[in-house]
């Protein structure tokens, strides 16, 4: 027990030194942290970023690839729609069999040359030539006799056959052919009318050329192995994919349909998986390319990235801690000098010490603590008596301002009216009063009710309304009625309905209308009373609420509106009380705010 007590009272004195390198090793473990986390960051960004610029050029290339292959199909349809010259006006002229038969055959095989001078012949499903029932066919499927009528019975014929000649926006269709021997259940269409046929019907005569899926299957898998990519039309429909089973596309391809830009990248999750998704769109043929990333499969050196990790870790971790054991060490000496003199303070003894004063920060924060420690037990002690002291007599005084002239007046209101009206009007005047001094002579820093406040003004303007023969009108609007069990200061509306009878409408000579209207708003109550007495000169405003002074002998209890703003304050705060506006010979508005409190 003897070696455990004598090694903690050794370890006592390095407290601070301990805890200042635990502090350090902390911050500096954090930084460690941070920092490997941001060059780990920063690496993976940078490989994100790579492989996605590589992917926006596989797929820049693959979208020109096929735009050429689109391209060369376009020339092909417009090279037999609008040059006549290139098949003889097959049929247009009738002659013997003989020559139409030389004709048909020299147009089958242009149209055959055609095909295979694009390069693209092998995904030519069928070209047909149609011109008054007459049809030339090429492409590598066998025609048949129902080729016309496959052609114009598919629901996309009179579509095509009507676009404008700019328009050549490929959509993937249902095989309209009934015998086909390859069995290509979906074509790529186009379809033109014959310009140079412009004597008969655009149905009558036509050019059509069936393109085969099978060239976007061949062209995406010639892009690389392991590659995720997509061909779609502008409605949205796969045309062909390639290792994209696994992904449900739907969403993302109403995505790429709205999109305004043509190409570009964005990051989205598929399928429950991170991915970076890079697109191409024609505006011309309205093919859509896109790519898909998952950034799981990215290829990423983990033994760089640990090794990097560590040494930055450990350089970090090893300089932090030996700049922390020199600055602890430095100031440790300076820290425990001041915190012995801070005890003697404590203990009330605020003689100055000079040995914890000297040039450098520490020092400064010594000769601080020497000049405070004379005077500061003595100003503090004084400063916050005298606030309390006054903050408490102010608001006794302002409360218990109560001018005996009121209670003159309502007996000689109560004394006319016996004399005058000899009735039941006496026992409403008395019941009033009674009320009137009953609430005033409670706490007088009480919070009541705002129901309570309106009925303690009720009884008051019942009093006056009769003192001045039905001279004013009194209104009350409250917004909201939860608003009726918000807390006030008692006594806050009265007197400023007093000063609008006294100092507004009573001067005016004519009947007048007080409105009062209560509403919160952001956590503030605000109570606006509004008068159509004199209203108020410019001059007069600066100093209504300045000047405490100006207390009218007739009120009831002497608390004019400079007091009742600074009674708010002292209750609420600086940010809380009065605030006047009026129009001379108009109106004069006073609004009181309140924190808003139940």
């Amino acid at each position: 027990m003897f070696i455990i007590r004598k090694e903690r009272n050794l370890a006592m004195p390095r407290t601070f030194q301990y805890r200042l390198l635990l502090y350090n090793l902390l911050v500096v473990i954090s930084i460690a942290c941070a920092v490997s986390f941001y060059n780990y960051h920063s690496y993976y960004r940078n490989a994100v970023q790579n492989e996605t610029e590589n992917s926006l050029g596989q797929i820049q290339i693959l979208s020109d690839r096929m735009e050429v292959a689109y391209e060369e199909m376009v020339n092909i349809i417009v090279t037999c729609a609008e040059r006549k010259s290139l098949f003889s006006a097959p049929g247009i002229r009738r002659s013997d069999s003989g020559e139409l038969s030389y004709i048909s055959v020299y147009a089958s095989d242009v149209l055959r040359d055609l095909c295979a001078i694009s390069g693209y012949s092998k995904y030519i499903y069928k070209i047909a030539l149609y011109n008054r029932g007459v049809i030339l066919q090429a492409g590598f499927a066998y025609g048949s006799s129902n080729d016309v009528n496959d052609i114009v019975n598919a629901s996309w014929f009179h579509d095509l056959l009507s676009k404008e000649n700019t328009q050549y926006l490929l959509s993937l269709e249902d095989n309209p052919f009934s015998v086909t021997k390859y069995n290509t259940p979906r074509l790529l269409p186009l379809l033109r009318p014959l310009k140079y046929a412009s004597t008969v019907k655009p149905e009558d005569a036509w050019i059509f050329i069936a393109i085969s899926p099978r060239l976007f299957s061949d062209t995406l898998e010639s892009m690389g192995e392991n590659q995720i990519l997509y061909a779609a039309t502008a409605d949205g429909t796969i045309i062909s994919s390639v290792n994209g089973d696994s992904f449900d596309v739907s969403g993302l391809m109403e995505i790429l349909k709205n999109a305004k830009e043509t190409g570009g990248s964005f990051r989205t999750n598929l399928s429950g998986k991170d991915c970076i998704v890079t697109y191409q769109k024609q505006s011309v043929s309205g093919l859509i390319f896109f790519q898909i990333l998952p950034l799981s499969s990215l290829n990423l050196d983990h033994g760089v990235i640990r090794g990097t990790i560590f040494l930055i870790f450990f350089f970090c971790t090893t300089i932090g801690l030996t700049l922390s054991w020199i600055i602890s060490r430095q100031l440790g000496a300076p820290i425990k000098r001041l915190k012995k003199r801070l005890e003697f303070i404590s203990l009330g003894n605020f003689e100055p010490d000079q040995s914890i004063e000297s040039d450098d920060e520490i020092g400064s924060i010594g000769k601080q603590i020497n000049q405070m420690s004379n005077r500061i037990s003595s100003l503090l002690e004084t400063r916050v008596q005298s606030e309390k002291e006054k903050r408490d007599l102010e608001i006794k005084m302002l409360q218990a301002q109560i001018n005996p002239h009121f209670l003159y007046n309502t007996l000689d209101s109560i004394k006319w009216i016996a004399i005058m009206q000899k009735n039941s009007g006496i026992v409403q005047v008395v019941t009033a009063l009674s009320s009137l001094l009953k609430n005033m002579a409670k706490g007088f820093n009480e919070k009541v009710t705002l129901r309570q406040e309106l009925d303690f003004l009720q009884n008051y303007v019942i009093i006056e309304k009769i003192r001045y023969i039905e001279l004013f009108d009194v209104t009350t609007q409250v917004d909201e009625e939860k608003l009726y069990d918000a807390k006030i200061v008692k006594l806050t509306l009265q007197p400023i309905v007093e000063n609008a009878i006294f100092n507004g409408i009573e001067p005016s000579g004519r009947n007048g209308l007080i409105e009062i209207h209560v509403f919160a708003e952001n956590g503030v109550l605000y109570l606006t009373v509004k008068d159509n007495g004199i209203g108020i000169s410019p001059e007069n405003m600066e100093k209504l609420l300045t000047d405490t002074s100006r207390v009218t002998r007739s009120n009831m209890s002497g608390i004019g509106l400079p007091n009742v703003d600074r009674r708010l304050k002292l209750v609420y705060g600086e940010n809380y009380g009065l605030t006047i506006e009026s129009e001379l010979d108009q109106y004069t508005m006073i609004t009181i705010a309140l924190p808003l409190e139940f």
